[in-house]
């Protein structure tokens, strides 16, 4: 099984967005603040940032929200995601995440970036070897 690995500097647009939504991040009860931007292979790009509720269960995080502004504008697939947090190691999706990405892009480029630089990136799959997905039919 490949595992994520460091790489390379993330597309600066990406990155930009990505640290823009952490700055809008809703976390009073971790203080953990992530934020994720995607594009396309159009080319929109697409933000979320992690909100938390005092019932755990009903709180969001950044890359569910981008991927469902994604998903509500219309878009089904993506080609590469940057997640920005200020922890080290950079943070990585949870296992919600990762397969919730898995579904829309299983193939996409993963970028896991923090303040300082440091870098983990991976495909989609790399996250989640395993994950699962119905083959979507021809509308």
């Amino acid at each position: 099984m490949k595992q994520p690995e460091s790489q390379t500097s993330p597309d600066a647009e990406l990155l930009a967005a990505a640290k823009a939504a952490f700055q809008n991040a809703y976390a009073p009860y971790s203080h953990f603040h992530v934020g994720a931007a995607l594009r396309t292979p159009a080319g929109e790009l697409f933000s979320g940032a992690n909100v938390e509720n005092a019932s755990y269960g009903l709180g969001r995080c950044a890359e569910q929200s981008a991927v469902q502004s994604m998903a509500t504008s219309g878009g089904r697939d993506f080609s590469e995601v940057v997640v920005y947090s200020e922890s080290s190691p950079p943070a990585s999706p949870c296992g919600a995440c990762r397969q919730v990405l898995f579904e829309f892009s299983p193939e996409a480029h993963v970028t896991c970036v923090n303040h300082l630089g440091e870098v983990v990136d991976g495909q989609v799959k790399d996250f989640l070897p395993h994950g699962f997905r119905l083959e979507h039919a021809q509308d």
